[in-house]
């Protein structure tokens, strides 16, 4: 998959101002300064597509950008915001899960994880909520150019350890740096094959 556009749509607060449910959407996630903004923009190739930012808690709303006029990439708000009052804490987890269960267009949400950590109890909550709720996701394990070849292996393994007991099969993930662009052609592929499936079943439901 080559993306040749990617236009911003909307931003909101509410899963029913969404755009309209036709095209396929694939969601990112992560915890604060896991490096979403710029995995986005390395996907895409576009320097200031999603904004970065050293302040954590950059990403507030549902944010929509149509790719090639065929799919959408959400970005979602973060979590893990220590420094964010309660109040707001809140309303972001009902912002999100309410996307999150009703989006019927929603193929895949990629959960970011910084491969540097050891496994993270409010990342082990994040994968397990999806579980629960039979929503599909796939693991992006970030900033893999921090670490050397065997540390990334390390790592990798003790998330996999934790997954497999209690998974019987792992979900899909793929290790990525932005600043390598490693793992793009992966993920873009998955994206691809996914979306695949969604077209699919549009020519059977004829959706427009």
């Amino acid at each position: 998959m080559q993306i040749k556009n990617a236009t911003f749509i909307m931003s909101n607060t509410d899963f029913n101002k969404c755009p309209s449910p036709v095209k396929p959407e694939f969601a990112f996630i992560g915890r604060s300064n896991v490096g979403k903004s710029s995995l986005i923009n390395m996907l895409c190739r576009r320097k200031n597509l999603a904004k970065t930012s050293v302040k954590p808690g950059k990403t507030q709303l549902i944010n929509h950008f149509l790719i090639d006029e065929d799919w959408y990439l959400v970005d979602l708000p973060g979590y893990g915001f220590a420094k964010v009052p309660l109040k707001n804490r809140t309303e972001w987890q009902f912002m999100i899960n309410g996307y999150l269960l009703n989006r019927i267009n929603l193929m895949c949400t990629f959960i970011l994880i910084d491969l540097r950590l050891p496994p993270q109890k409010i990342d082990e909550e994040m994968i397990e909520s999806f579980g629960e709720n039979e929503l599909p996701f796939a693991l992006v394990f970030t900033k893999a150019d921090k670490l050397k070849p065997a540390e990334v292996e390390i790592n990798l393994s003790s998330y996999k350890n934790y997954l497999s007991e209690s998974w019987e099969e792992l979900p899909p993930h793929f290790v990525t740096s932005s600043a390598l662009e490693l793992g793009r052609e992966d993920l873009l592929s998955f994206i691809s094959k996914s979306k695949s499936v969604f077209d699919a079943e549009a020519i059977k439901r004829k959706l427009p």
